[in-house]
């Protein structure tokens, strides 16, 4: 396996965390209200755009020239 392959393994892992995480900060916020859940899920929601961004362009990483 080379390493770009594990960076992006890694990254898809960081991406269905902070998805998964966000929407469960945005369940907690419907259920118990507080509007720090509610930022919080957010936030998460914003760093897992930005990791599908930085994978989306690692695609010609890893090729030889």
């Amino acid at each position: 396996m080379r390493l770009i392959t594990a960076h992006r393994i890694l990254i898809l892992a960081a991406i269905a965390f902070f998805v998964f995480y966000a929407v469960f900060l945005v369940r907690r916020y419907l259920d118990a209200g507080g509007a720090g859940f509610l930022v919080q899920g957010a936030v998460y929601l914003l760093v897992a755009v930005g990791l599908i961004l930085y994978y989306r362009r690692l695609k010609g990483w890893g090729t030889r020239l």
